[in-house]
């Protein structure tokens, strides 16, 4: 959520916000209900209009793990 929203919105967000898709509960109370994370991303997601491409976050290129040569 950070990096769609960036931090102050996200935790604006996920206790304020209703989502219909996870029952009718905030971000934070359907996570504490034990809906997945997933679940509850994709009814943030489509609440806020969030793009296909953007739903899977953002890109991070793997470290380097070989070490020095």
């Amino acid at each position: 959520m950070d990096d769609e929203f960036g931090a102050g919105y996200s935790r604006v967000l996920s206790n304020s916000l209703v989502l219909a898709g996870v029952g009718g509960r905030t971000a934070d109370q359907a996570l504490s209900a034990g809906i997945p994370p997933r679940q509850v991303w994709l009814a943030l997601c489509d609440v806020q209009d969030v793009p296909p491409e953007r739903r899977l976050g953002r890109d991070v290129k793997p470290r380097d793990t070989t070490g020095p040569r």
